[in-house]
């Protein structure tokens, strides 16, 4: 059992390595919660594989550090299609 967890958490940091892919992205593309893969990459992979838990930590950094564009982002994506929707009578 040990050794399915250890070599899961090399896959899923291999995964965000290879894709620059966020916890929830991953999670949505392994079928499992966030809560595991934040979990495994940040817990378990410490213990398991150091050097990899570095480089991915880096990867999860940047992510945290633009969450507040992508959020920003996407709450204007959400205005511009209600403003399309209003102009196209979807409202009237």
């Amino acid at each position: 059992m040990r050794e399915r967890t250890e070599e899961r958490c090399v896959g899923l940091a291999r995964y965000i390595l290879r894709t620059g892919a966020t916890v929830r992205e991953t999670a949505r593309a392994f079928s499992m919660s966030k809560s595991a893969v934040h979990k495994d990459v940040h817990e378990r992979l410490r213990q398991v594989h150091p050097g990899l838990y570095d480089e991915v930590n880096e990867v999860l950094r940047y992510h945290q550090a633009v969450r507040h564009l992508r959020g920003g982002a996407a709450t204007r994506r959400r205005w511009e299609r209600i403003r399309e929707e209003k102009g196209a009578g979807l409202f009237t």
